[in-house]
């Protein structure tokens, strides 16, 4: 197994070790047969010299393949009955796809996680609080199963209240908790209308995953102030498994496990790669998986390589800010264009906001915004809203309509929150 600090000469050669392996063993499911083949590349001959002629994969070729072969697409390279594990991703940027393990690739997706875990400062034997209900999202069970192959307690709240979760939380001295970044300011919500001080727990991290939040510095120093612990985003996908993190002593960053993976960034518009330190979207291929293999696969997510060194000396490549985006998620209102993650950015800042949403509103001539605050219990709606506002138009440099609703209006999530809301206009 390559080392977990390992030196640039040891991530290329486990890369290219890899890279041999994956090429090899791709062909031997249809779907990738045919990309070899369309691709110029002999399928019974490929070696990682091979790699770079490939096509990038997006998320549309697989849910096609998936539409066309039910009910798991032809991405297995084995057969059937040698994948006992079933996950199927989240569905939240459409029809959601069934992803089987074989015992290898579960084994690797779950020593990738191990790994995350020890980059973050978890000591093994410490027990682990997983607060949320196990349904065949992958991230749960793989991070449950990771603790528990470190040696890790793995403490299951699924099926459970807030308020009972944070009872059993009290009790089990937990150092360690995953859930999504909204979840861990719901908790928290949830802890001060019960009385209970959060910071008194022994719980000294948080790793957070599955939406923006742990990236967004304003959401997380939050988090951090109401837990009195560390927050560290994580990064993974059903489709490629779980390969990036926040880690100790660097939580403005996501360092990709590039032994367990290939990694590029480039441009939206073609299969080259970006300048350094420019911004393009980031492009996996995982090494481990080898029953279930995605080669060159468009995650949708924008990011920058940074170009200064690791402040903690790590080598893997270290992706400056986090995810800073994504390819669908940027709104163009009045010839501006912002991110979602831009007015979370904002928002947070502001300890008068008990929860928030945007709502874009489409026409057939426009998009207009607004943000729908709800004011923390001892809040003055009317200033937070301005407030708000003001600081949206100085951040963001244009105008952003702002209003306050009753309490406990909106939404409150356990998985991952869905802030931004579109409606049609009338006209």
């Amino acid at each position: 197994m390559p080392p977990l600090r390992p030196t640039r000469e040891q991530i290329k050669r486990a890369q290219r070790e890899g890279l041999d392996r994956m090429m090899r063993l791709a062909p031997h499911a249809p779907f990738w047969w045919a990309r070899f083949v369309d691709a110029g590349i002999d399928p019974e001959h490929a070696t990682a010299a091979d790699f770079v002629r490939l096509p990038t994969t997006t998320k549309a070729d697989l849910v096609a393949d998936h539409a066309a072969h039910p009910p798991y697409g032809t991405t297995r390279t084995e057969r059937a009955t040698a994948y006992p594990r079933f996950h199927q991703t989240s569905g939240t940027t459409g029809v959601p796809m069934r992803w089987p393990d074989t015992p290898a690739g579960w084994a690797w997706v779950t020593e990738c996680w191990a790994k995350i875990f020890t980059l973050v400062g978890t000591p093994p034997g410490e027990p682990v609080f997983f607060p949320f209900s196990f349904g065949p999202f992958l991230g749960f069970w793989a991070a449950f199963e990771g603790a528990a192959r470190r040696g890790n307690m793995a403490i299951p709240a699924g099926g459970m209240s807030t308020e009972a979760r944070l009872r059993m939380l009290a009790n089990v001295e937990a150092t360690t908790v995953c859930c999504t970044p909204t979840y861990a300011l719901r908790m928290a919500e949830v802890a001060a209308a019960e009385g209970l001080e959060l910071a008194s727990l022994p719980v000294e991290r948080l790793i957070v995953a599955g939406e923006p939040g742990g990236n967004v510095a304003a959401t997380r120093e939050r988090i951090e102030l109401a837990w009195n612990a560390d927050c560290y985003d994580h990064w993974g996908m059903t489709e490629v498994g779980p390969l990036a993190t926040a880690v100790e002593g660097d939580k403005d960053a996501l360092y990709v496990l590039e032994t367990d993976c290939v990694a590029e960034i480039l441009r939206r518009e073609a299969d080259e790669p970006v300048d350094a330190g420019e911004v393009g979207e980031l492009v996996v291929t995982n090494l481990g998986r080898l029953g279930s293999p995605v080669l060159r696969y468009r995650t949708g997510d924008l990011v920058r390589a940074a170009t200064t060194p690791s402040p903690v000396g790590l080598e893997f490549l270290r992706l400056e800010g986090g995810v800073l985006g994504r390819v669908d998620d940027m709104l163009t209102v009045r010839g501006n264009n912002v991110f979602p993650s831009a007015i979370e950015a904002v928002v947070r800042r502001f300890d008068g906001v008990a929860e928030y949403r945007v709502v874009v509103t489409e026409s057939t001539s426009l998009t207009e915004l607004r943000v729908d605050l709800e004011p923390a219990p001892d809040a003055d709606a009317t200033s937070i809203a301005r407030d708000v506002g003001r600081a949206l138009a100085e951040t963001l440099n244009f105008r952003i309509a702002v209003a306050a609703v009753p309490a406990d209006s909106l939404p409150r999530f356990e998985m991952k929150g869905k802030r931004v809301v579109r409606e049609q206009s009338e006209d």
